[in-house]
Parts: C-alpha cells; sequence; structure tokens
C-alpha cells in the first residue's frame, strides 16, 4: 500500500464519520425557513347566547365565517436522542388571519382578523442510515393554540349584524400535530428541509357587542364555532452541531 493510498482512505474515513456525526444521536439543529397556513375551514352559524343578562340559545340561519391563508417567518430547535428519533420545538412569528364572512355574510367580504400562536413540539423518526444526504420522516406532536389582537374591522357588518361596537375573544386549545417531511443535507452542518403537517383543530370565537337602544345599552353576548384544520407547509435552512 502507497502513502497516497493511506492518505485517500483516511481522507474517505473523515468524510463520511463526519457526515454520520451530523445526523446522529446526541446532534442538535436549528431551522429557519417560510410557513404558509392553509385551514380546511367550516363553521356553525353565528349564535346569540345572551341579550342583556338574558340567556338565549338562537342560531342565525344560513351564517358562517371562515379563515384566509397566511404565511409567516418560524423557527425550530431540535436534539437527535438517537439515529433516527429527534425531539423538535417549532415556533413561528404570529401570522395574521382574516376572517371571511361565508353564506348570508359573503355580502360583507372580511369580517375581522386575529394573529395566531402556536408553540409545537414534535417526536419525529428520520429513515434511512445517518450518513444519508436524504432523510425523509414523519413525526407526531402537540400543539397550544390561542389567537391575539382578535377585532371585527367591518363597520358594516359590526353595525347591521352585531348591533354595535363588539370586542372578540377566542377560546385556548390543545390539538394533535401529524407531520412528515424531507430533508437534504449539503455537507456535515447545512441542510434544507420541507415539511408538510395537518392540525386537527377547533376553536369558538366569542362576541361581545354594545347595542344602543332607546332604553339605554344593551349588551349582547354570542358566538360561533370554527373548525380550521390547516395544513401547515414549512420550507427551511437549517444548520447541525
Amino acid at each position: 500500500m502507497t502513502i497516497k493510498q493511506v492518505f485517500t482512505g483516511i481522507a474517505a474515513l473523515v468524510c463520511f464519520s463526519g457526515v454520520a456525526h451530523a445526523q446522529s444521536a446526541n446532534t442538535f439543529f436549528v431551522t429557519t425557513g417560510w410557513f404558509h397556513f392553509a385551514p380546511l375551514d367550516s363553521s356553525g352559524p353565528l349564535k346569540e347566547t345572551n341579550v342583556g343578562g338574558t340567556p338565549l340559545n338562537i342560531s342565525v340561519p344560513n351564517t358562517g365565517a371562515g379563515l384566509s391563508n397566511a404565511d409567516t417567518g418560524g423557527f425550530t430547535a431540535g436534539y437527535f436522542v438517537t439515529d433516527h428519533i429527534a425531539g423538535e420545538f417549532v415556533i413561528g412569528i404570529p401570522p395574521t388571519f382574516d376572517l371571511k364572512g361565508e353564506k348570508s355574510f359573503s355580502q360583507y367580504g372580511t369580517l375581522g382578523t386575529a394573529k395566531q400562536w402556536s408553540p409545537t413540539l414534535l417526536l419525529k423518526y428520520y429513515f434511512l442510515a445517518p450518513q444519508s444526504k436524504w432523510r425523509p420522516y414523519v413525526g407526531i406532536g402537540v400543539t397550544r393554540v390561542w389567537f391575539t389582537d382578535a377585532q371585527i374591522t367591518n363597520s358594516a357588518f359590526e353595525a347591521n349584524v352585531l348591533h354595535g361596537p363588539t370586542d372578540v375573544s377566542t377560546d385556548r386549545s390543545w390539538a394533535p400535530v401529524f407531520n412528515g417531511g424531507l430533508t437534504y443535507s449539503f455537507n456535515d452542518h447545512w441542510f434544507v428541509g420541507f415539511s408538510l403537517s395537518f392540525v386537527p383543530l377547533h376553536a369558538t370565537a366569542k362576541l361581545t357587542s354594545q347595542s344602543q337602544t332607546p332604553v339605554g345599552t344593551l349588551t349582547v353576548h354570542s358566538e360561533a364555532k370554527l373548525t380550521l384544520n390547516p395544513i401547515v407547509t414549512y420550507l427551511n435552512v437549517g444548520y447541525r452541531f
């Protein structure tokens, strides 16, 4: 064996070991990229639940609302527990969704806006060997979802349907996350990734309106139940260390 062959073998072994280490147990990684939210939404009718302190259960027929698509930036941080199993924390800059009127409310167009928070924990299983450049994976996890800065922005809808100035709140909920994706490694550290997630998610929007009547201000409480079920796309670049 020549000296050249020895050095060639050592160089190959070092390169192989570096790639394997980059995707193996006890490896940390971070990513940043673009999230796209596409809700598969539907809703129940608007329901008046209380007028002037009197409990009611009146549904307004042929009414509904849905959410627009939204885009935002995001970040993740993860750790390979084994060569194939990793845990990951995911968070995005809260995207702003438009609330769109549907059925008889469609004449009003955009009814309001809200920002969504949904930090997520994932447990992911990576296929193929640690040294593979392409590594598909599947994952499952849980997310905590809530909305902030929710407001009605359509004055005609607020006056004609909700009886006056309206405050909006939403409940907080836990939801499962079903995830799958693929990464491609450029070298020991840098990689790009793509993933799809499905989140079975329900939310209730609660509306409190102040209606002006001849005898004074009347408080009207209403609510609408929304099924959101977003498909979340994440295109990212990452670094392992």
